[in-house]
């Protein structure tokens, strides 16, 4: 078993790790260990750090100071806030999600046939009814729910998803949540979620990391403790189960 499969192992570790951009650090120094089949939510203001955390976490930025150990060969996926594909690109809805099974597939090198994983995931975000749908022509709900797909194809250990239902509406924002849980109770998958609004996805969720830009501190902990944190308190009042954070 590898060490990235051991229920023993982190699959990410941050010890003293501060992020920002141009060597200047947004965010205190944030310590914390993630481990296999955990749900976290990602909390805090706009600005506070919390995308440049996950791109941190990534490796697609350096840290400012401290440091991010990924266990060995970590399958991860990510879902950003707005999708990189150019909307005039020619794919089909089925072609993006296979673009998580198939590295390297364009509308130059279509594919000889379909990876069974590719309408697994499909099924399992709802998102079959779109598979021969133009991505471009899809809702920005829609797309979000394909790029989950996406996502969900590639088979991570570690998936990252920011902002995965801000464009949904409540029916698709419940049913997302819902298929997050699932991931982590039936595939042992670790999830990371940024989230505003926090009464859908409260439920599921097993720690939260708070991102604080007003007494400068990052709170780590389950899920109760943090919302229930003078910090938490100072920014939003009382947590129950609307809370909505901006």
């Amino acid at each position: 078993m590898s060490d990235a499969a051991s229920p023993a192992t982190p699959l990410l570790r941050c010890e003293a790790l501060q992020v920002g951009y141009g060597g200047r650090a947004i965010t205190p120094a944030i310590d914390v260990s993630i481990g296999r089949g955990e749900l976290w939510a990602i909390i805090g203001r706009n600005g506070t750090g919390k995308s440049t955390f996950f791109r941190t976490l990534l490796g697609l930025q350096p840290p400012v100071a401290g440091r991010v150990e990924r266990a060995p060969g970590l399958p991860i996926a990510y879902v950003p806030q707005r999708s990189g594909l150019d909307p005039l690109f020619p794919l089909l809805a089925r072609d993006v999600v296979a673009m998580g099974v198939e590295r390297g597939l364009s509308f130059l090198k279509p594919r000889l046939a379909e990876p069974p994983a590719v309408r697994e995931a499909l099924a399992r975000c709802g998102a079959e009814a779109w598979a021969d749908l133009p991505f471009a022509a899809l809702s920005e709900g829609q797309k979000q729910r394909v790029l989950l797909a996406r996502a969900l194809a590639s088979q991570p250990t570690l998936a990252l998803l920011d902002e995965p239902t801000s464009a949904m509406d409540e029916v698709a924002e419940r049913e997302t949540v819902a298929q997050l849980a699932r991931l982590r109770d039936e595939l042992g998958t670790t999830v990371l979620v940024v989230s505003h609004f926090l009464g859908a996805i409260r439920p599921v969720v097993d720690k939260v990391i708070l991102f604080d830009l007003n007494c400068r501190e990052v709170i780590v902990g389950p899920t109760e403790q943090v919302l229930n944190h003078a910090v938490f308190a100072h920014d939003y009042g009382r947590a129950d189960d609307s809370c909505e954070v901006h």
